[in-house]
């Protein structure tokens, strides 16, 4: 037997070398949806499943286990919602990517992915200087025509992609080079130039991948991208950066503590 075949007899994923076993305690009084979306939020958990495994359609899962497809249903969608697995039409429901949940605080993607052990890796797409763009400009409250230096980036966790980024820097970052950016994360190499982000305004949004984006992000076309745009300010209220990023929406989450007032 192979290594993945013993990987997935171990997992019990049903493939063509074996079932994902799972079983459900009737005399519980847990419902049985959350015990199967449990028993598979456990198997992705301790990596008996792993991104891109298939998980069995609701009918296939229903019969199996002697449960109602809405249980299986429920169960199934539970897991959807949390983003640790992904429906995709003419594929079926898989694992997906391992999200990154990132906190609503002034870090930069790379530092929260290193924290995490993610193995954060970027490709610099762009890197253009004496950049004239008056909406740059202005959301930067710089004067019009300022040349700014534009960077395009493409970030991964190992080999898979994660966010396209760009973003805007004013005149006095405009010595950044590519193997910088390669090496390490823009809010590193702003603060090594005197560059302290105090405080930053961002918006979250959602839209479908341009042809471009899902390209880079290995996903298919429309499809459903979050979004990001930041303005990071020093202490003193000067500019520092803009940026303009996308996110898989299967990778990615932002989490936000709400504190009543």
């Amino acid at each position: 037997m192979s290594v993945a075949c013993r990987s997935a007899r171990r997992s019990g994923q049903r493939t063509g070398c074996g079932v994902l076993q799972l079983l459900l305690d009737r005399a519980s009084p847990v419902p049985l949806y959350f015990q199967l979306a449990s028993q598979l939020q456990a198997a992705v958990d301790d990596g008996r499943l792993t991104s891109g495994d298939p998980i069995e359609d609701e009918v296939a899962l229903a019969a199996r286990l002697g449960v109602s497809r809405p249980t299986a249903r429920r169960a199934i969608q539970e897991l959807v919602a949390k983003g640790l697995l992904v429906r995709q039409r003419g594929v079926g429901t898989q694992v997906a990517s391992r999200m990154v949940h990132r906190r609503a605080e002034l870090t930069s993607l790379y530092d929260d992915l290193d924290r995490d052990g993610r193995d954060p890796r970027t490709t610099v797409l762009d890197l253009q200087h004496q950049v004239q763009d008056s909406r740059a400009a202005t959301v930067l409250a710089l004067p019009p025509g300022t040349p700014l230096l534009l960077v395009g980036r493409l970030r991964s966790t190992g080999d898979e992609p994660l966010a396209v980024m760009r973003n805007w820097l004013p005149p006095r970052f405009a010595d950044v080079t590519r193997d910088e950016l390669e090496a390490t994360g823009l809010y590193t190499l702003l603060r090594a130039r005197g560059g302290q982000p105090h405080v930053a305004r961002q918006q979250i949004g959602a839209r479908t991948a341009t042809p471009r984006e899902a390209r880079l992000l290995g996903t298919r076309r429309s499809a459903p991208v979050l979004t990001m745009s930041r303005r990071a300010f020093d202490s003193a209220g000067s500019a520092l950066e803009y940026g303009e990023h996308c996110y898989r929406s299967d990778s990615y989450a932002i989490e936000v503590t709400v504190v009543e007032g």
